[in-house]
């Protein structure tokens, strides 16, 4: 049976632009899976790995053009945007850079031989070392920053780790030739080539995650699909961490004071988080608590304006589109839910953004609304309009776990009186927003991009300098001559490694 080719399709038109690949059999994953695994000590060198991070950036920037052109094509994201993802794909990888070079992702320790505890340390030396080889599963959205050269990809590099990427259908162009970028960058600081690979197809990305040579997994995507390479990874006769990121309702509070003193500047910035990139953002605020009364009316005005004037949008592909129509006419014909702007098919091949509401007290138990509490993917937004603090808390607590949590206050309320229901939030995300709006993830040292299941099935972040830690394992050294331990530990410190010596930082 020949191979099944791999298309790279125009969502705007749903029609095809041009063949890519083909999709890799399962003994194509496996000749990727080990050559990867053979060059793994090729990324033992920092200095080196540096180098090929700052050079793949540098590649991704020369050929920003072609690379934008490219999932322009395939995405429809429009220039504007990704040029800006492209931007910050290329910073993730210089920041990986500076990470390896400072070296204090190593996580050293050293503790010298005492015998005068109870019972006696012997000399113990602990640092943190590659997992290997690493399943990268690209995202749809983020054609750059969270695929091929993206955080995952960086971040295991930055690990010392070889990286095997299945691409996602919806780019997979720019899947190749952001591929060929890096294998490029690769090869001028001396590396092998099969540090970084890319194979196609649903059977691949199957096969990739069973494989016994691979040793930890990122992925970024739907819940069923996220969950089934979980349920695979775990059920491996060695099991291996996997990092998904599966879904986000992104909940904000927006309290009756807030309301009051801003509804029409808090309804425009919640119309312009929801619909940004055709409400295929990760982070999209999906599920609203606004007052009952005339102020939460206020904000939904706002709201109704901002969302009316918010053009057809494009999906990333027209599975997605119909998804997200069939999604939302099930939740509009739920008893009690209205549609201010009814949100579904704005052509043949677009989508209309929209929001509903609903009263907060049908949510409060568990009943025909919970659609309502799941992720809807695209331009809507549902709000639950509450008559009390204590409704809001019923609802919060029925929630699954997210990404990001939003508050808006009230200048009065930032004296520290809106600590309680910033605590109420706090256990269900892993970033937690006052007086902003969580679309848009930046890359920065403090930064988590992750929260409670089914937001991300561990609890490591994504984004941000300590991603690099899902890809390592600690390992210690007890009583071993000075000669056999590795550079990293040696008593003179001769790389300059920021460490902690017997308790001390040193």
């Amino acid at each position: 049976m020949a191979a099944a080719p791999v298309w790279s399709v125009d969502p705007r038109t749903g029609n095809p632009r041009e063949q890519v690949a083909v999709e890799a059999t399962a003994e194509e994953v496996d000749r990727a899976v080990r050559a990867a695994h053979a060059v793994r000590g090729a990324l033992a060198d920092r200095t080196v790995r540096a180098a090929f991070l700052r050079t793949a950036a540098d590649l991704l920037a020369e050929a920003q053009e072609h690379v934008i052109e490219a999932a322009d094509a395939e995405t429809a994201l429009g220039p504007a945007r990704l040029t800006g993802e492209l931007a910050r794909t290329a910073a993730q990888l210089r920041a990986f850079a500076e990470v390896v070079e400072e070296g204090a992702y190593l996580d050293i320790h050293i503790d010298h031989e005492d015998g005068s505890r109870t019972p006696p340390w012997p000399d113990l030396r602990r640092y943190k070392i590659p997992l290997g080889v690493v399943a990268v599963y690209a995202a749809s959205n983020f054609p750059l920053a969270f695929s091929v050269p993206g955080g995952d990809t960086a971040s295991a590099l930055a690990a010392g780790c070889p990286v095997v990427v299945k691409a996602h259908p919806d780019h997979p162009a720019t899947s190749e030739l952001c591929a060929s970028l890096l294998r490029r960058a690769a090869a001028r600081h001396g590396l092998p080539e099969d540090v970084l690979t890319v194979v196609h197809g649903f059977e691949a990305g199957v096969e990739l995650v069973k494989h016994p040579l691979v040793s930890a997994a990122g992925f970024t995507g739907s819940v069923r699909g996220g969950r089934a390479l979980f349920d695979a990874a775990a059920a491996r006769p060695t099991p291996i961490p996997f990092h998904g990121e599966l879904g986000s309702l992104n909940p904000v509070v927006v309290t009756e004071a807030a309301a009051t003193e801003r509804a029409e500047q808090i309804g425009a910035g919640l119309g312009g988080s929801m619909t940004m990139g055709a409400g295929q953002f990760c982070t999209k605020p999906g599920f609203v608590f606004a007052p009952s009364g005339e102020a939460g009316d206020q904000l939904l005005k706002s709201l109704t304006e901002t969302v009316s004037g918010t053009g057809a949008g494009v999906m990333l592909d027209h599975r997605m589109r119909e998804a997200f129509v069939r999604g939302v006419a099930e939740r509009a014909a739920l008893p009690d839910v209205e549609a201010p702007v009814t949100p579904g098919a704005g052509g043949e091949h677009t989508v209309s953004a929209g929001f509903l509401t609903v009263p907060a007290r049908k949510l409060a138990e568990e009943g025909p609304h919970d659609a309502l509490l799941e992720e809807c993917f695209g331009p809507v937004t549902v709000v639950a309009r509450y008559d009390s603090a204590d409704e809001v808390t019923a609802v919060l607590s029925r929630l699954p776990g997210n990404l990001t949590a939003t508050l808006q206050i009230a200048t009065e309320e930032a004296d520290g009186s809106a600590a309680g229901l910033l605590a109420e939030l706090t256990p269900v995300a892993g970033r937690v927003l006052v007086n902003g709006w969580p679309t848009g993830v930046a890359v920065a040292p403090a930064q988590h991009h992750g929260g409670p299941y089914p937001a991300t099935t561990s609890t490591s972040t994504s984004v941000g300098a300590t991603a690099i830690e899902r890809w390592l394992r600690p390992v210690s050294y007890q009583s071993t001559p000075e000669a056999l331990l590795p550079p990293e530990l040696r008593e003179d410190n001769p790389q300059n490694l920021p460490r902690r010596v017997d308790g001390r930082r040193a």
